[in-house]
């Protein structure tokens, strides 16, 4: 299946050490047509996001090895990426979270579970709309 550069979708990275988060929102993103890529934790993300340059990062915070906060902090100081949106991904809802969360650099913040709603949302406000 090819597509031309003006109808393809915006890739969207989700990287998160659970596989039921990253399954779930792997299906709600690809359901609604983006293009998705799938990390396990932050090393994992930084080893990929070259390869497929993101329209968007989701990010869990609690991760193994290197976690949300630092990982976003890398893509954040990155000079190819320091522009990309990232949304941390917590299922604790903490004002510290979204505080520090906002201090590396994340754009957003999305309690978990997320719904199919929720994320979408993130997605279509964070991302430019396709030319």
């Amino acid at each position: 299946m090819t597509t031309s550069q003006h109808t393809k979708r915006p890739t969207i990275m989700v990287i998160d050490d659970s596989n039921t988060i990253r399954r779930s929102a792997e299906i709600f993103l690809t359901q609604a047509g983006y293009e998705v890529v799938l990390a396990e934790d932050g090393f994992d993300a930084l080893a990929k996001i070259n390869d497929h340059h993101p329209a968007l990062v989701f990010c869990d915070i609690l991760m193994p090895r290197l976690d949300g906060y630092q990982t976003c902090a890398l893509i954040k100081k990155s000079a190819r990426f320091h522009a990309t949106p990232v949304v941390m991904l917590s299922s604790k809802d903490g004002l510290f979270d979204r505080a520090r969360g906002a201090m590396v650099g994340s754009s957003a913040y999305l309690t978990k579970p997320f719904s199919k709603e929720s994320l979408l949302a993130a997605v279509r406000e964070h991302t430019a709309p396709a030319a």
